[in-house]
Formats: structure tokens, C-alpha cells, sequence
């Protein structure tokens, strides 16, 4: 541990593969969070407790950490050790396809000045080129990357996960720290939207909802029995992100709801371009939920969370994903059930199946921990095969789904002409057969009104042929699916343009579309 490097230096990216970036981008993602993990660079004590050993104060937050013994010397080894490219293989081979990476501003080159962490950024001297090296080990197993800002300058939310012990939000009470919070998700951008595998970012992690926000946000309000609530989302942070090149304009931007699933849906709703809502979802922080059986709580997850979820998704055309989520539950509410292994095996897999089909996408807190072998509740890899299924392929296994990025399926052309390879396809479904059989379908099923006109039909016939395509494309890459949808069709409509989809016929694209994707993904299951 006394002999680290002084310099790591940071890795290139592959090239950019535009094709290949859209798909990771758009398909639903089955995810885990690196919580604590390399290089996840906002350590809890309950994750890995080891770390905090030579911790100064409350030994509970990065900064205690930070301003210990050997803060550096512990932080690269642990960095270095606890996620090795075993793990991203074994999650790839199970059917994950995305990771969520919190990290912290002190992580990023330069942004430790004039912050808490001014006398400690030495600790942080190669932590950008960790953050580089797990993106690029990712990038091996086709694996999407999602970089959440888990902790900014001055807290968002005064927790211990924001890098901070002292509760104190001090991100909004300052100009200083919202510039600068700006900064870094303008670098952030820079760096990242030509990555082929990073999927997004995150602007901020949890954000706490006051009316304090109001000058962050972007000054439009929602009102909820009388009281302005504001939402972390600036209109200048997505404006800056957005400016920073013509790669970032069509970059996904993923946007925590504040834990207000419902009125946070309508500013989604307002915007054309790739903004995500994430809403995290738990049941043990309240006393509500420590003394609701856990039978109970699955009901609800079943019946009155999916509904709601449903609902916010439709409305926001597919646009959000669940991005942390567990399987933990009190040990009060699982107290009088007969069988609790059961009761959290249904309550966890009740999330999973809920969330999988109202949303485009879920990412378990956390992949793994110190005691996993003990904690089904929190820790991925022992939930999987006893409250988690074994594999989360939506298709059954595929050998292209570890295929490496470098040796991508040719996504170059646009739907309606692209031909792929036809390995791990079912027999006879060679292109031209493929796109005859689909369009005799589209023919017999599509029941026309005398009024529609000539290119009413063009335009549902292109959906059609381009969902259809759509949903092999996705199989094809790594037996997934497409997930965000509306998204997809809208931008796809926008690429297009007037000459190939005539004005007003949109939403006979949008049918057919819809039509096609159902009908391809069929050939596959």
C-alpha cells in the first residue's frame, strides 16, 4: 500500500460508433448501482465498512474518509480490487446490460477547490482515470454505463452519501457552488457523450425538494396543495449540457424526481428531447413501512405503485426508469410471515416484474457489499437465484450477449434497409424473407378507412417495417429490446423529416410502428 503510483493515466475511448451507442442507449435496461464499489467514489459505511477503518469524525461519510490515515493509499486499493472485469462478464452473462456509477464532484479533475475537500484532492490525484478504466471495462461486455453525480458541492441533500457528515445542504444557498455544479456537468458532458457505451448522466442524485431550489431550477413551478414545490432540474444545467457540442443535443440527460413520481412527470412531458426521470423506490425508512407486513407491501407494489408508475410512463412517453431499488424489508414486516424467504422472494420479484413492464428500465442499490454472503436484502449477487431469478434475459441466453463492443452487429444503415447477420436467429428468417412475411402481416392486419389517403399508408407501412426491423436490430445486438419507444419514434420521426413521413401522418407511423415492434419481437420469443 506505500508504494501506489503517483500517475495513472487516463485511457482513450474506442471511437465513437454512433449506431451501436444508439442502441445501448434506447434499449431497457436490466442494471445494477456500483454502490461503494471501484470506482464508485461515495463510500457508505454499511457497504464497506472496512474502508472507513482509518476515518476520522463520524466515520460515516467520503470526506471523513478524505481527512483519515492513508486516505489515498486505501482509496486506490480499494478502487483497484473490489470490481474486476470477472464481475462485469458475470453480470453480462446473466443478462445485465447497464451499470449505474455514482460518483462524486472530488472525483473529477480540478473541482476539489474551494470545497470541503480543497486539503484532501491529492487523495483524488488518478480517480478520474479509475472512472475511465471501469467505463472502458464495461465497454468490453457491451455493457451500458449510466454516471450519476451522487454527490455535488455543498450536498444537494445533506446525507452521508452526498460526501458530507454534517446534514448541511448547502448546494442551492450558494452562487459559487451552482456554478460550479454546472461546470461539472458540463465536463462531464464533454467527456462522455461521444463514449459509445455511456448511456447518460445523471444530474444529480436524490436532490432534496424545497423551495430553496427555486434559483437552481429552471423557474418553472409546481404547485401542490397551495406550496411551491421546486424540482432539482435547471433548464440552465440541460441548456449547458446541451450546448457543449451537436453529439450532446441528443445525449440522454436522467433527472431524479425528488421522490414526487407524479408532478415531476409533467416537466418530463413538456420537453421533445432524451430527458429520463429516475425514481428510486424503498420500503424500510418510514414507520410506515417498518410495521406494513411485507405480504402487504407486494400487494401495493402490484396493484397502486404499478398503476401509478404505468400512468407517469404513458405520460411521458416511456421516459423513466427505476434506478435503485432493493430487496430489503424490516425485519418487523417480515415478522408474521409464515415463510420469510418467500415473502421477500414475492416482494422482490413483484418490484422487478412491475418495474421491468411499466417502466424502460431498473437498476438494483446494490450489485455487492462487505457480508454479501448475509444480505439477500441489499446484495445482488445473493439475491439472484433466491429472490432474483437466476438470469434476466428478456429472451432466453444469447451468445452475442458477451460479444465485445469492438466487434459490433453492422448498425449502419437505417431501418428500413439495414441487413444484420443472421446467427442466433430462428430458421428461415433470413432478410428478405423477414420483411416479406412481415409486410404480408402488416397487410392482412391493417384495416384501413376508405378516407385514409396514399400517404397515411406509406407512412404506416415505413413504422411498420421499421419496428419490425427495430425489434431484430435489438435482438440481434444482444437479445434485448427497445425501451425507451416513444422516444425512439419520435426522434426516428424527426430524422426521417417531412419528405419521408408527410406532416399529420406521425401518429400513422407511430401505429405502425408500434404494430411492427410487437409483431418482430414476436419472432424472437
Amino acid at each position: 500500500m506505500d508504494n501506489l503510483p503517483q500517475d495513472i493515466p487516463v485511457e482513450p475511448f474506442s471511437p465513437f460508433d454512433f449506431a451501436t451507442a444508439n442502441i445501448m442507449r434506447y434499449r431497457k435496461q436490466r442494471s445494477v448501482n456500483l454502490g461503494s464499489c471501484c470506482p464508485r467514489f461515495v463510500h457508505e459505511n454499511w457497504i464497506t465498512p472496512s474502508v472507513f477503518e482509518c476515518a476520522s469524525g463520524d466515520k460515516v461519510s467520503e470526506l471523513d474518509i478524505a481527512s483519515g490515515q492513508n486516505a489515498r493509499a486505501i482509496l486506490e486499493n480499494h478502487w483497484n480490487s473490489f470490481i474486476s472485469e470477472s464481475d462485469l462478464y458475470y453480470l453480462s452473462s446473466i443478462g445485465i446490460n447497464t451499470i449505474r456509477l455514482p460518483i462524486g464532484y472530488w472525483s473529477l479533475p480540478g473541482f476539489c477547490k474551494d470545497t470541503p475537500f480543497s486539503d484532501f484532492a491529492d487523495v483524488y490525484h488518478n480517480s478520474w482515470s479509475f472512472i475511465v478504466h471501469a467505463i472502458n471495462m464495461a465497454a468490453k461486455f457491451r455493457m451500458g454505463v449510466l454516471v450519476d453525480l451522487h454527490g455535488a458541492p455543498g450536498s444537494q441533500n445533506g446525507q452521508p452519501h452526498s460526501g458530507i457528515s454534517d446534514k448541511h445542504v448547502g448546494l442551492f444557498k450558494t452562487s459559487e457552488n451552482m456554478e460550479k455544479t454546472l461546470a461539472i456537468l458540463t465536463f462531464l458532458t464533454q467527456q462522455l457523450c461521444n463514449v459509445t457505451n455511456v448511456v447518460g448522466i445523471q444530474i444529480l442524485n436524490e436532490p432534496q425538494n424545497n423551495p430553496a431550489l427555486v434559483d437552481f431550477c429552471e423557474l418553472r413551478v409546481f404547485h401542490s396543495e397551495g406550496n411551491v414545490i421546486a424540482f432539482v432540474i435547471d433548464t440552465r444545467a440541460v441548456s449547458a449540457m446541451r450546448q457543449v457540442s451537436s453529439a450532446a443535443e441528443a445525449f440522454p440527460i436522467y433527472v431524479h424526481d425528488g421522490f414526487n413520481l407524479e408532478e415531476f412527470s409533467d416537466f418530463i412531458a413538456g420537453r421533445t428531447d432524451f430527458i429520463v426521470q429516475d425514481h428510486h423506490s424503498y420500503f424500510v425508512f418510514t414507520p410506515q413501512d417498518e410495521s406494513k407486513p411485507a405480504s402487504q407491501h407486494t400487494k401495493e407494489i402490484e396493484t397502486s405503485m404499478s398503476a401509478s408508475l404505468a400512468t407517469a410512463s404513458v405520460h411521458q412517453r416511456g421516459n423513466l426508469v427505476v434506478d435503485e431499488w432493493s430487496c430489503a424489508l424490516t425485519p418487523q414486516s417480515l415478522s408474521n410471515e409464515p415463510d420469510e424467504a418467500v415473502a421477500r422472494q414475492n416482494f422482490c420479484t413483484t418490484q422487478m416484474e412491475v418495474y421491468s413492464t411499466t417502466t424502460a428500465g431498473w437498476s438494483f442499490w446494490t450489485y455487492k457489499k462487505e457480508g454479501c454472503d448475509s444480505d439477500p436484502a441489499w446484495c445482488f449477487t445473493t439475491a439472484v437465484g433466491t429472490s432474483l431469478p437466476s438470469d434476466f434475459f428478456v429472451y432466453g441466453q444469447s451468445s452475442n450477449s458477451r460479444r465485445s463492443i469492438s466487434n459490433p452487429v453492422d448498425t449502419s444503415i437505417e431501418p428500413s434497409t439495414r441487413t444484420t447477420p443472421s446467427r442466433d436467429l430462428p430458421a428461415n428468417t433470413s432478410l428478405p424473407f423477414f420483411r416479406q412475411r412481415l409486410a404480408v402481416i402488416h397487410s392482412r392486419r391493417t384495416n384501413r378507412d376508405i378516407g385514409d389517403t396514399k400517404a397515411e399508408q406509406q407512412s404506416s407501412t415505413r413504422g411498420y417495417l421499421d419496428g419490425a426491423l427495430t425489434a431484430r436490430l435489438f435482438y440481434e445486438f444482444d437479445a434485448s429490446k427497445l425501451g425507451f419507444t416513444g422516444q425512439y419514434v419520435e426522434d426516428t420521426i424527426r430524422g426521417l423529416g417531412p419528405d419521408v413521413i408527410a406532416p399529420s401522418t406521425e401518429a400513422y407511423y407511430h401505429t405502425g410502428f408500434m404494430r411492427g415492434l410487437s409483431d418482430g419481437e414476436a419472432q424472437f420469443s
